[in-house]
């Protein structure tokens, strides 16, 4: 079942021998581009907000309390409340009932607070280390971010389905506002989070003895992971922000993922038009130009992932410009700890970057550049950041929606000239909708989304090489971009055709359970007397009782009572005891035991279907093929003689 409308931010329900996981549980927080942008100051706006005065016809018009909820910003209509955020569906299942969770990387847990404390669960939550502290830190963020500036109230006269469809768009067009949901608090965080069990990749988790779950590196994000979900005789996996680049985090794992009967895809890339390298090369060039020209550059940006790419890149750059002066500050309210916790993930790391310990050296270099002067971090603008501030710059800081965080206020700052420039990389957000506030805005503007996860080239790559017998992706994987309609090579190319997902559809997967484990006891063991039925193989019959206990199966000894008893049937008759008889005897065996028991005249005749032995003095026929054997006789006497020749010739149990 698919709980979320964002493929980039997914949120599953496997069901599964009887087990209940969630995979991934990610937060689409593009719903808050339709809100006013919090300033870092309380108790004011962008310049660009105005009350919305509206026009047009009467009958369209909406009431006042409604109107007091909105804000006309540069154009744009937007709501002037506290933000909230499109969180999974939560109307299909009873969350309650989940037994597990598990997380693929830290960008995919966000709305984990949702579901761990607002549905009663009571499962476990298994992620890696690193996901666990930087999820934590992006989490705490967004809730600084918004509790800065808090809003008194949350707009929700505006959602009624009446007066929402005389709204103007984009706001006409927000999906399913009523289901939005205020942003948690640091003690959700907290809660949710004393459930996570740490696991390690490659370790073996059991899921009450029915499933295994294990963790293989996916390469996309520090700790991130795909799952194998594995049962003893079927194997699911599910790959989710995963790159094949080679980049700081330890590379992708691929063994694990081969030979699955279904392989669940998530999390491609969002920009399939644009590589990673050259954009990293035109974000450098981009900044450093204005730089030279003595503008300053404004890099809206998370608190950890490709930023901590760019400080190493964009340093390596500026040398080679002559521009090693140049300053460059990361502003967020965790930055400490991010940039403590990617030096002390060593393990974690690329080999190239684990190397580096040894030395012992820090593996990214923003430790040299901190201790250098040439990079300084602050928690926020008020903390220390105007004592020691010098321009021209390049500034890194929150939130990439540009509706909260420092961003806002130098976005308002440097905005008016145009000597500054503002370079978009996070791929999360469509830079012209981040940016409508704002406008009109004199300074430069450059989109270079850096987007390392799988494109759709190394997406069908990949599946070639992992040869599922399923695949599963999104409908949209499906399909040519909108802005590219002919672009079939932008799409997943997989036979047979794979089965698709969006949200709220309940997909049956093609996994058909055949076996099961069952083991046996020692006493029972020793009492059996195997039959060879053929050459490395032998039978024997088994009576004993079937334990069933937390999924796992056990063949027990039955006592010395039962075993006195004779079975009989439900009216209380005895039941027969008959042998099973088996195997295939050849002609010459046939022919032999008849001669042995009196019958002299055989004749043996080939036949298309088999072969058929001929009587001749008994004027009978005994036909054989592969899989059975036909006696045709008139004499009752004869017949049941041959019966009894043809049953020595078989083998019993």
């Amino acid at each position: 079942v698919c709980l979320s409308d964002n493929p980039s931010k997914p949120c599953f329900v496997l069901f599964f021998k009887g087990v209940r996981i969630m995979l991934d549980c990610g937060l689409d927080i593009k719903q808050i581009l339709h809100f006013v942008p919090l300033l870092v100051v309380p108790g004011f706006q962008v310049s660009k907000a105005r009350p919305w005065s509206q026009g047009g016809d009467k009958r369209t018009r909406v009431p006042d309390d409604v109107t007091q909820e909105l804000k006309d910003c540069g154009g744009r209509l937007l709501v002037d409340g506290a933000p909230e955020f499109a969180i999974p569906e939560t109307g299909i299942i009873n969350l309650s009932t989940l037994d597990a969770i598990l997380i693929s990387s830290y960008g995919c847990l966000m709305a984990l607070p949702y579901i761990t404390e607002c549905t009663g669960f009571r499962g476990t939550v298994y992620m890696t280390e690193p996901t666990l502290h930087i999820g934590r830190l992006y989490m705490e963020e967004l809730v600084k971010y918004v509790e800065r500036n808090p809003k008194s109230s949350v707009a929700s006269h505006w959602k009624q389905e009446h007066i929402i469809r005389n709204l103007p768009a984009p706001l006409r067009d927000a999906i399913r506002p009523r289901q939005w949901r205020k942003l948690y608090t640091l003690h959700d965080i907290n809660s949710a989070l004393s459930k996570v069990q740490l696991v390690g990749f490659s370790e073996k988790v059991d899921i009450f003895g029915a499933l295994t779950v294990t963790p293989a590196s996916s390469g996309c994000c520090i700790g991130s992971c795909n799952w194998i979900i594995q049962s003893k005789y079927e194997k699911i996996c599910y790959v989710a922000g995963t790159s094949t680049l080679t980049t700081h985090p330890r590379p992708m794992d691929q063994a694990p993922l081969k030979n699955a009967d279904i392989l669940i895809l998530s999390c491609f890339t969002q920009t399939p038009l644009s590589l990673p390298d050259p954009m990293i090369g035109e974000f450098c060039v981009n900044a450093a130009v204005t730089v030279k020209n003595g503008g300053n550059v404004l890099v809206p940006c998370y608190a950890s992932g490709v930023t901590f790419d760019l400080f190493e890149c964009l340093s390596g750059h500026l040398d080679q410009c002559g521009l090693s002066g140049v300053p460059m500050y990361f502003l967020s309210p965790v930055s400490d700890s991010t940039l403590a916790y990617s030096n002390i993930f060593a393990e974690w790391l690329s080999s190239s970057k684990q190397s580096k310990v040894f030395l012992p050296e820090c593996p990214f270099p923003h430790a040299d550049l901190l201790s250098k002067g040439r990079l300084k971090n602050f928690s926020s603008i008020h903390t220390g950041l105007t004592t020691d501030f010098h321009t021209p710059c390049i500034l890194f800081a929150g939130h990439p929606s540009l509706r909260m965080g420092d961003i806002v206020h130098f976005i308002e700052l440097w905005g008016n000239s145009s000597a500054n420039t503002i370079i978009f990389t996070e791929p999360d957000f469509p830079h012209l909708d981040a940016l409508a506030p704002f406008l009109p805005l004199a300074m430069r503007v450059c989109y270079c989304p850096i987007d390392t996860s799988l494109n759709f080239s190394q997406a069908n790559k990949l599946i070639r090489d992992l040869r599922p017998l399923h695949l599963v992706v999104s409908e949209t994987y499906t399909k040519p971009p909108v802005l590219e309609p002919l672009r079939n090579d932008l799409t997943i190319d997989f036979e047979p055709s794979p089965l698709t997902y969006k949200q709220g559809e309940v997909l049956s997967l093609p996994v058909k359970r055949q076996f099961e484990v069952v083991e046996m006891e020692q006493e029972l063991a020793n009492t059996l007397e195997p039959v060879e039925v053929k050459p490395g193989s032998a039978l024997s019959l088994v009576t004993a009782s079937l334990v069933a206990k937390d999924n796992k199966f056990l063949l027990k000894r039955l006592s010395k009572e039962t075993q006195l008893s004779r079975k009989r049937r439900a009216d209380g008759s005895l039941l027969w005891r008959k042998p099973y008889i088996f195997g295939t005897p050849s002609l010459h065996t046939i022919a032999d035991a008849l001669k042995q028991h009196g019958f002299s005249s055989i004749k043996v005749e080939e036949s298309d279907t088999g072969s058929i032995i001929h009587l001749v003095k008994e004027d009978s026929l005994i036909q054989v093929d592969g899989s059975s054997t036909h006696i045709i006789c008139d004499s009752e006497d004869v017949r049941l003689k041959l019966k009894d020749v043809m049953l020595k010739c078989l083998k019993q149990l």
